[in-house]
């Protein structure tokens, strides 16, 4: 059945006259009848009976017309979101956000994205890289947010975005928040509060045991305010992305011997045509103004200033 048949037949039964029928359908007569033919051999019988001057629908016509009047409606929604989906107009576009990348990250991105596109909804969905890359594979999200600590699976292209060291947050009152940087080998043995979907920790802490440096594990949450919580609490130290701590009472300092960094990426499935909202969404991406200088040296006190320009 090809759609030029559906709409000839509708055409047909709306006039009930093959000539009206035709110069509707903007095709001659004896090609509208050939494709009402045709349509009729392959449903199993005469879809109108042609009696002199009165044309009406068979019992099989009546019953095709509900089916073919809704084949040209979603045929004609299709086209028309089709066209909707060029203009950015009524298109929704999701977007994976790994869990450590607070919404303060990407809040100016999205609001103005949406003041230049303002007919696109944006659907955010939050989840660890792992499940982040599976949904990209299948197709249930557009792009995604995330940094990971080896390179990129090949499936995959990633447009960095900004770079961040890993730092210790610290009570205001903790020892080790008096020292403006603190080293992997000071934080050994200290009790530890845990982000359960910390997408580097399992190779930090194997470069922290390279180093004969442990960590006891006291306390682990999927929510970064409960373990900032905890922290502030004085229940153990935590260990996370300099742009991640957003509890105004925590304190962090840089870490170093060895220092710990990711670059967040947009990331997209390698080869995949993009939609016209993916495309205007990296643009906005590329021209959005990150944070600058994440990696600079942190602030530090004279002391620790002369002696790093000492060992350099």
């Amino acid at each position: 059945m090809e759609m030029q048949q559906v709409r000839y037949f509708l055409a047909l039964a709306r006039t009930l006259n093959f000539t009206r029928a035709a110069e509707q359908s903007n095709v001659s007569q004896p090609a509208l009848t050939r494709a009402i033919q045709q349509l009729e051999h392959e449903l199993g019988g005469p879809l109108f009976h042609r009696e002199r001057q009165n044309t009406h629908l068979s019992e099989l016509g009546k019953m095709m017309l509900p089916y073919l009047e809704q084949i040209q409606t979603q045929t004609e929604a299709a086209k028309a979101q089709a066209k909707a989906s060029k203009k950015l107009d009524n298109v929704t576009l999701r977007i994976g956000v790994m869990c450590t990348i607070g919404p303060q990250m990407i809040a100016d991105l999205i609001v103005r994205f949406r003041v230049a596109h303002p007919n696109v909804d944006l659907e955010v969905i939050e989840e660890g890289s792992a499940e982040l890359q599976e949904m990209l594979s299948k197709g249930d999200l557009n792009l995604a947010l995330f940094g990971l600590p080896e390179a990129l699976d090949v499936r995959f292209h990633g447009l960095p975005l900004y770079s961040e060291r890993f730092v210790i947050a610290l009570p205001a009152d903790h020892p080790l928040a008096a020292q403006n940087v603190v080293t992997c080998r000071d934080t050994h043995e200290q009790p530890y509060v845990s982000r359960t979907d910390c997408e580097i920790f399992d190779y930090a802490r194997r470069e922290l045991r390279a180093a004969g440096v442990f960590w006891k594990k006291v306390f682990s949450s999927e929510r970064d305010d409960w373990v900032q919580g905890m922290i502030k609490a004085g229940l153990g130290i935590g260990f996370f992305p300099e742009l991640s701590v957003t509890d105004p009472a925590l304190v962090t300092r840089r870490l170093i011997e060895p220092e710990f960094t990711r670059t967040i990426m947009l990331v997209t499935v390698r080869g995949r045509p993009h939609s016209p909202a993916v495309g205007a969404f990296v643009q906005q991406a590329r021209a959005f103004k990150w944070p600058p200088g994440a990696l600079d040296p942190m602030p530090c006190g004279s002391d620790d200033c002369e002696l790093e320009a000492a060992d350099s």
